[in-house]
């Protein structure tokens, strides 16, 4: 089967990382261990396997033909219809990208649950950015959001996730994905945190549905969303919601200041947030060198130091 003409989507730009190139390592059909109720694909069974897949010099080769005719391409984003670890020679896919890429950083989008398996832990470390999720701590509720394959187990998810942090030289991010009814609730949201906070990502990304999901369930709301960032004390939370409404006020350098002790805050979170005069204020406090500005895989954010 030839795969050459959709293994690569884009390069389209993103506006965390520049200009991406896709790469999808399942472009026949979904192959996931996970068949999650908001999956923005069709509903399918779960696999522990890819048996359908393109081969390291297919996946290589379109990559150098991307790069032939877009030069300027800033990340290789590693992907699939489905989970990109399931590719049975990601090793050495990401080995062959890293002698290629030039300047451009690679990174990857996996739902995190093979990271306990210790050759793909291995692999991990090997990208610039690696992002995965993490929806649930109790088994109960990764289960039944997750719909997960046999013998997953959540438990040694995070210790691995744990232990990737403290290993990893480069960007871990994380990504919650927040369901109405299911991880929202406030026990689910505290087990959450607590691992969270031992796992010390980079970034944490929450979010919930904006696309139609396979399975019938709801997305919560934007101030349900600022909830949980607000009650993740000290992580860098970056809240993806689409059409954020617009709340500006009006604080004193001692309320901003008080603020950003509680949690790191984003450039849209200060869009969203402040009004022209406390972004002067800000400023201020930025050039005083009371606040830094830190870059986390291409999101901006205000600090206390």
């Amino acid at each position: 089967m030839s795969y050459s003409n959709s293994i690569i989507f884009g390069p389209i730009p993103s506006r965390r990382f520049g200009i991406s190139l896709g790469v999808d390592l399942s472009p026949s059909s979904k192959q996931c261990n996970f068949d999650c109720l908001y999956c923005e694909l069709e509903k399918a069974k779960t696999v522990d396997s890819m048996t359908s897949y393109p081969s390291v010099l297919g996946v290589v080769n379109a990559i150098k033909e991307s790069f032939a005719k877009h030069p300027s391409i800033d990340v290789i984003t590693i992907t699939a219809n489905g989970e990109p670890t399931l590719y049975p020679y990601l090793d050495k896919l990401v080995d062959e990208i890293n002698k290629i890429k030039q300047n451009a950083k690679t990174l990857i989008l996996s739902n995190g649950s093979t990271i306990y398996d210790e050759k793909i832990f291995v692999t991990l470390l090997k990208f610039d950015t690696v992002k995965l999720s993490l929806d649930c701590v109790s088994e109960k509720c990764f289960k039944k959001l997750d719909r997960i394959h046999n013998n997953i187990d959540v438990k040694k998810i995070v210790e691995s996730m744990i232990s990737f942090s403290k290993i990893t030289k480069n960007q871990f991010v994380l990504e919650i994905l927040f369901v109405k009814d299911l991880n929202d609730k406030k026990e689910e949201i505290n087990l959450l945190y607590e691992a969270v906070k031992k796992i010390n990502p980079s970034r944490v990304d929450i979010g919930t549905i904006d696309r139609p999901p396979a399975y019938d369930v709801k997305p919560v709301s934007f101030e349900q969303l600022e909830n949980v960032a607000n009650k993740f004390e000290g992580i860098n939370v970056n809240i993806a919601y689409k059409n954020r409404p617009k709340q500006t006020n009006s604080f004193s350098e001692d309320e901003i200041v008080s603020m950003l002790k509680r949690r790191p805050l984003t450039s849209d979170d200060i869009d969203n947030l402040f009004d022209e005069k406390s972004k002067d204020l800000l400023k201020n406090l930025v050039e005083k060198g009371l606040i830094s500005i830190i870059d986390s895989s291409g999101v901006n954010f205000y600090k206390f130091l």
